[in-house]
């Protein structure tokens, strides 16, 4: 027993999870699925569930391509794949509509194109296709948490810098008519800054991030 936990857990397996975090991130250092990031991110909330429903549909479909690696046909394996992960959200949009429905209509049309996310194809075809379940499951988590991460990290800071909230909820103070009237930071004069809702101040947040993860990090320096 003891062996078998040291093979399922074992440091090789522990990159799987840990590697997506930092080295191997697949939006800061493999630019993918920049999309979601720059879309979606102007509120905590639709992040994080948007980081959940990325975190499912790439484990259980990296599971699911594990599985029938060896008994799909090479020549209709991205056929395959798309199956696999349109049903997946599918799935996941079902349950939104039913139990979050003011959430899926944020999300839009977001959550769909969810199939077309360049990590998931990416993580099937470079990792599920050539390793088993267990090993598959693990670089599917690591690299959902990955993607998730960041995209919490953009959400947080634009929605707190661009409306002063949190999850909707004020956090900074209540910022009223005249300053005499607001609370908070808001009674010092402080302004939202209404570019951090914006597009583009997601892309310059992500950057930020990547040059702060670079500037730790000089393996992810290119020469």
């Amino acid at each position: 027993m003891a062996k078998e936990k040291e093979a399922l857990f074992s440091q090789k397996n522990r990159k799987l999870l840990t590697d997506p975090l930092n080295d191997d991130n697949p939006i800061t250092v493999q630019v993918l699925g920049i999309c979601s990031a720059l879309a979606i991110t102007v509120q905590l909330k639709p992040a994080i569930v948007m980081a959940v429903a990325v975190m499912f549909v790439l484990v259980f479909g990296n599971l699911i391509v594990s599985l029938l690696r060896n008994v799909i046909p090479n020549r209709i394996r991205i056929i395959v794949q798309l199956l696999i992960v349109a049903f997946l959200v599918i799935l996941v949009d079902q349950v939104l509509k039913a139990y979050a429905y003011d959430v899926s209509k944020e999300l839009s049309v977001f959550v769909g194109l969810i199939i077309t996310n360049c990590i998931i194809m990416g993580r099937f075809e470079a990792f599920a296709l050539g390793n088993g379940p267990w090993k598959s499951i693990l670089d599917g988590i690591g690299n959902s948490l990955g993607y998730g991460i960041i995209l919490i990290i953009v959400a947080f800071f634009r929605e707190l810098l661009g409306s002063g909230k949190l999850m909707g909820y004020e956090v900074l103070g209540h910022k009223a008519k005249t300053i005499a009237e607001s609370t908070g930071v808001y009674q010092f004069g402080y302004e939202n800054n209404g570019f951090m809702l914006l597009s583009p101040m997601a892309l310059i947040t992500v950057g930020v991030i990547i040059w702060f993860q670079r500037s730790k990090n000089r393996k992810l320096i290119e020469d």
